[in-house]
């Protein structure tokens, strides 16, 4: 695929999943948007939140650095996460992007700023400059605020989440975030946790109604593993189903759904099933009526230990769909 044919791809989410897939896709096109969640409120992201009234900033740089041009010793700076002192916990990534902001104009200019530093393969944009709390209610009628505290209430009191929104309630989506979505070719949400990542975007004013207009395909990628806190006990129909649960006009905005369908050795699983995760059941049977088509295969890959995406595998299919689409 030269660079004159490359399709425009937009992804949706945050977290590990989306930055693992963002290294694979990075290797056939350039004209890639990364739409992030900004509803972060643990960790260091929290911190500097709190201290510094900025958007969080893990999960930008999480996709700053999967798109970056190589990995170099600059990735390992800022990769790097301080272990003593008052610093303890904060990545040097973080404050980076924080003292960029504290210099730029605004914080797109700044995420602009600080890829252009990464040579980054494609653009990296918050869902909304809006700060934005996430809220849960779970089926015991019990509401959890804060992103962070979600999986732990839940673990906690062992009662599933029902649904999640933000507040306030009414989140205006950055224009450049529709713009990108009604120009693709490929829109692609996950894979990354269901309520904490995937959905915020969508709760997002203007972003469901985006993906309504757009004409590109869209493919949701289910991840890999439930997630304890989140989707345990979950199959693929449940995730699909909480998607669509979440979307307030009711219709369906997914083309293609990608699932692994792949196994893998039991000394691998047993440390996920130890910490009550489990691979993601795939029946088929439970779809009934559906409108989505299956691209099921085996998409896995385990490095050091970890099962993860296997990222070139899932884009080289998702763009022989494309080509195959675009030739009908």
């Amino acid at each position: 695929m030269n660079q004159y044919n490359q399709p425009k791809i937009v992804i949706l989410g945050g977290g590990t999943g989306v930055s693992v897939l963002l290294r694979g896709i990075k290797h056939y096109t350039e004209n890639i948007t990364a739409i992030v969640t900004v509803a972060d409120d643990g960790g260091g992201s929290g911190v500097l939140r709190e201290d510094l009234g900025m958007l969080p900033p893990g999960d930008i740089r999480s996709c700053i650095l999967a798109l970056a041009d190589d990995e170099s010793i600059m990735q390992k700076l800022l990769n790097h996460r301080f272990t003593e002192g008052r610093l303890n916990g904060q990545s040097f990534g973080n404050l980076f992007i924080a003292a960029m902001n504290a210099i730029s104009d605004n914080f797109v200019e700044a995420i602009k700023n600080v890829s252009d530093v990464m040579a980054v393969k494609g653009t990296v944009l918050p869902v909304t400059l809006d700060d934005i709390t996430l809220t849960a209610e779970l089926v015991n009628g019990e509401i959890v605020n804060g992103e962070s505290a979600i999986p732990e209430t839940v673990k906690k009191v062992g009662s599933k989440i029902k649904i999640v929104k933000t507040n306030p309630d009414k989140v205006c989506a950055l224009p450049y975030c529709v713009k990108a979505i009604e120009e693709a070719d490929i829109i692609i949400l996950g894979p990354g946790s269901l309520y904490t990542s995937i959905i915020p975007d969508l709760l997002v004013e203007d972003i469901e109604e985006a993906l309504l207009r757009a004409k590109a395909k869209k493919y949701y990628i289910s991840n890999i593993m439930t997630q304890p806190g989140e989707t345990q006990g979950y199959d693929l129909y449940d995730h699909v189903e909480a998607l669509q649960a979440h979307l307030k006009q009711g219709k369906n905005i997914i083309d293609y759904i990608v699932a692994n369908t792949g196994k893998v050795k039991k000394c691998f699983l047993e440390p996920y099933q130890e910490q009550d995760s489990d691979m993601v059941e795939v029946d088929l049977s439970r779809f009934t009526d559906c409108p989505y088509e299956f691209i099921l295969d085996n998409f896995i890959e385990v490095k050091n230990g970890y099962i993860r995406h296997n990222a070139r595998k899932i884009v080289e299919t998702i763009l022989a769909r494309y080509e195959r689409d675009m030739a009908n």
